[in-house]
């Protein structure tokens, strides 16, 4: 399972180089990689999309790097999409390198570096300024050297002592990737092996006889917010319950701001529009949590008939005034950057955001507390 072993982009520091066109940013790029990950040419305008490769920066560790089209094209409305695009990496991005060229210092050049601080110093992206001339070794290590303050916390590393017994429940429906568990479950599961606690697996229909099997109680029962519901009917009182997308809600969200997100879901009424965001693509298939289930159920809590639009991957609307809420999905595959910025951005506008998991566990009448990252039943 390739999951287990890559380090998942949403854990890598994100690195993006910027510049004018022909600054030499594909250039840089293939040196770091150490391969022809862009197409480099004396021709201006070559780089027309974002390109990104990932890879390991002794001493800063694996990161994600991403080439982009120079900011000043100007082939009309094309050039303008180019640009655009360009600018939308810094959504992702937790290192901004701007790639000096002598056109810099003409009026265009300086007016375009002036745009582009202030977008990074708007989204808190660090900068860094790459010359030519500058060794490669060199230039990685002051990409070590930048500190950035938004590194994922632990998801139940922190939770767990060495010995301790965790279940994790992890439901195989139709929307479940063949052969493999969903990079949530992968990550909780090793963090749990990391820490010397033992992970004890089992489907909804099999938790019963898992539990009955331990001989002694488990720590926490840990699962698939989905399957909510079937799972609080069997783990006992006693025993702590909780969700992987609330671990992640906590690692890498703001659970207060989650949970306070879950009054505006109960006053929602006929005709508001919800958005639901997801951090990754993936193939909708019959039963899809997002597009489905997730949906049905917000509509049952509100007791309203309810208008839905979608996003996935990087894209995330700049205007959140037609939405009277926001549900996003645990954030596996982004930064807590850019979780911790989407939720910023929410606040900002007035627009409640919830997360998958505190929605979930709403819906089936069970509490999320900010606190502990538990729930009540």
């Amino acid at each position: 399972m390739a999951g287990m072993n890559d380090t998942p982009r949403g854990e890598r520091t994100h690195i993006a180089f910027f510049g004018l066109r022909n600054a030499g940013k594909s250039t840089l790029v293939n040196a770091l990689t150490g391969q022809d990950l862009a197409i480099v040419s004396d021709r201006p305008g070559t780089t027309t999309d974002p390109v990104s490769k990932a890879m390991e920066i002794l001493p800063l560790g694996p990161c994600l790097l991403t080439d982009t089209a120079g900011l000043d094209d100007d082939d009309g409305a094309l050039g303008a999409q180019r640009v655009k695009k360009t600018l939308d990496v810094l959504a992702t991005a937790d290192v901004a390198v701007w790639v000096a060229s002598a056109a810099d210092a003409a009026p265009d050049g300086a007016r375009i570096r002036a745009r582009f601080d202030a977008e990074c110093a708007a989204r808190r992206v660090a900068v860094l300024e790459y010359r030519r001339g500058e060794e490669v070794e060199a230039f990685k290590a002051r990409l070590a050297a930048v500190r950035t303050d938004d590194r994922p916390h632990p998801l139940v590393a922190d939770l767990v002592a060495p010995g301790d017994l965790v279940v994790c429940v992890c439901p195989i429906d139709s929307a479940a990737p063949k052969g493999r568990l969903i990079l949530p479950q992968q990550q909780v599961i090793r963090e749990l092996l990391d820490a010397g606690a033992t992970a004890v697996v089992c489907r909804e229909t099999e938790l019963a006889g898992a539990l009955a099997a331990l001989g002694r109680a488990p720590r926490f029962v840990i699962t698939d917010s989905q399957a909510f519901g079937a799972v609080a009917r069997v783990v006992p009182p006693d025993v702590p319950l909780t969700s992987f997308s609330i671990v992640f809600a906590r690692a890498k969200g703001d659970l207060g701001v989650f949970c306070a997100g879950v009054q505006a879901l109960a006053r929602l009424r006929d005709g508001d529009r919800v958005l639901i965001a997801e951090g990754c693509t993936h193939r909708r298939q019959c039963g899809d949590i997002g597009t489905v289930k997730l949906p049905k159920w917000l509509a049952a809590f509100a007791g309203a008939k309810l208008a839905f639009d979608w996003t996935s991957g990087g894209s995330f609307p700049d205007d959140l005034s037609p939405y009277a809420a926001v549900v996003h999905c645990g954030g596996c595959m982004l930064t807590r950057r850019v979780v911790q910025d989407r939720i910023a951005r929410c606040v900002a506008r007035g627009v409640p955001i919830v997360n998958y998991g505190v929605a979930i566990a709403a819906c089936h009448g069970i509490t999320a507390e900010p606190g502990t990252c538990m729930v009540k039943r």
